[in-house]
């Protein structure tokens, strides 16, 4: 009897990540330890200094080390860690609301008749919510309720893909603030999450006009003539298996959701506001103007207490303020204590993976550093950059995150693996760490409108009945142009 072959399967990211704290140890035997002066020795943070890269004894990572790993990763990492949890549970008591739901909701059966108007409208909001909040996994509700709609009106299942997976992809691929993108690799960076975040917004805006121009044309192609569709073949079967029987139930848009959605716009304006570094960076010292009038005020200035002033924020202030706002979305929607709590337990139970996952990845960090073999890393990458300046910096490491983040599906793993290596290595080039920012984001972001390895898409596609590689014979191209787009515009970013 002839036994079945295992197909091979791809380990979760926690064992992969692991494995290579596993191999890191080993190398830490083989590669030199070495060690750079610092900026600021003081001041405890790893800021080195170029060209003062000198050899030091080994120090071999064991077992021990090995394994204790991820648990000093953990505490390391755990400013950035709690502030996932908590915004997952303000993302779960979001959702509890149905808010969300019920404002796209609104905008589909406002645009009934004018689905062509749906695309760039829709592809905007789901933008939006992926450069904010990193949206993702909570677009797979929308699908039964806009692939219907389209198809109705003459479109096909493909273009409701393209509207939901490119519209919050583009937006993550432009994340000006998204936490788990933006938010996690600038912590590793050590440098603040406003920091970039002009570059990020004109890659954003040029991302989504490429995206919207793609999908509004193929949009028309198949509109003008159905029989262009790439999924033509299945039209007659799926106008059955979409239009009988679905009943394109749209959640009421009250006030109360609506008040909900202010305040959901609100907490993220204002964590915009308190990370960009006004004061120190722009010399705009309007808001410790404002904390010092405020703290001044007999009474209330004391009641207020320590208040930090906006643009010095940073995980501690964000992870109060979606605390804060999770606390007054609640209240608003009249959710009762149990419930309330519940919700946000479970919305951070959600995320409690990629805190993990941080924890791990930090590990990696751990074992390189107290093996001696981060310096030398930066060394070899400070010989390797010599001279290639700062536009080409740019691009190669835009480049070098293409194939990693496929290796590394994890957006949060792969910034806490990287960061701590690629942000010094960019301040060696002259281009800052918010560039290494931007091309990790960037890249991760491309890759994850693609990748077999996401849920997303693959749970997405099978919703629509969309083959995969129907879908990437479709989307390969735009790929490309966003690619080309935003390597231009980082090289244009460094030399002004």
């Amino acid at each position: 009897m002839e036994k079945k072959k295992r197909k091979f399967k791809m380990p979760t990211a926690y064992t992969l990540l692991f494995a290579i704290i596993v191999v890191i140890a080993f190398l830490t035997w083989v590669v030199p330890a070495g060690e750079y002066e610092v900026v600021d020795p003081e001041s405890g943070e790893f800021e080195p200094i170029p060209g003062t890269y000198s050899e030091v004894e080994q120090n071999p990572q064991g077992v021990w080390e090995v394994l204790y790993a991820p648990i000093r990763g953990f505490f390391d990492a755990q400013d950035i860690a709690f502030f996932v949890l908590v915004i997952g549970g303000f993302i779960g008591v979001m959702v509890k609301t149905g808010a969300i739901d019920a404002g796209i909701g609104r905008i589909v059966r406002g645009l009934r008749g004018k689905e062509h108007l749906l695309i760039p409208v829709l592809m905007t909001v789901f933008a939006l919510g992926g450069t904010t909040y990193g949206m993702a996994e909570e677009t797979i509700a929308f699908y039964p309720l806009l692939i219907p709609v389209l198809i109705a009106a003459g479109y096909d299942s493909l273009t409701a893909v393209s509207i939901i997976a490119l519209g919050a992809g583009v937006g993550v691929l432009g994340s000006t603030m998204n936490p788990f993108a933006t938010g996690i690799a600038s912590g590793f960076a050590g440098i603040s999450i406003g920091e970039g975040i002009t570059l990020r917004l004109i890659i954003l805006v040029l991302s989504l006009v490429i995206a919207i121009v793609f999908v509004m044309r193929y949009a028309k192609r198949v509109k003008e003539d159905p029989g262009k569709s790439l999924v033509a073949d299945m039209k007659e079967d799926n106008e059955k298996h979409f239009l009988e029987g679905q009943s394109g139930e749209i959640p009421e848009f009250t006030r109360r959701r609506k008040a909900v959605l202010w305040v959901f716009g609100i907490t993220f304006l204002i964590m915009i506001l308190a990370v960009i570094p006004w004061a120190y960076k722009f010399n705009i010292p309007l808001f410790e103007n404002i904390n010092d009038v405020l703290l001044g005020i007999p009474v209330i200035g004391p009641f207020l207490g320590n208040i930090i002033p906006l643009g010095d924020w940073w995980f501690g202030e964000l992870t109060l303020l979606f605390l804060f706002s999770s606390i007054i979305i609640a209240f608003m929607y009249r959710m009762g204590e149990e419930e309330f709590t519940s919700t946000f337990v479970d919305g951070a139970r959600d995320l409690l993976g990629v805190a993990l996952i941080i924890g791990i990845s930090r590990g990696i960090s751990v074992v390189m550093s107290d093996g001696g073999m981060t310096a030398t890393v930066l060394h070899w990458g400070e010989m390797m950059l010599d001279g290639i300046g700062p536009v080409a910096f740019a691009n190669l490491s835009y480049l070098f995150y293409l194939p990693l983040s496929f290796l590394v599906p994890s957006t949060s793993g792969l910034a806490t693996l990287s960061m701590p290596i690629m942000a010094p290595l960019a301040e060696f080039a002259g281009v800052g760490g918010e560039m290494a920012v931007t091309a990790f984001q960037s890249a991760s972001g491309l890759v994850n409108l693609v990748t077999p390895t996401s849920a997303v898409i693959m749970g997405a596609l099978a919703i629509a009945r969309v083959p995969y590689n129907v879908y990437f014979k479709h989307v390969w191209k735009l790929l490309i142009v966003l690619s080309v787009m935003v390597m231009a515009v980082m090289s244009i970013a460094v030399v002004i």
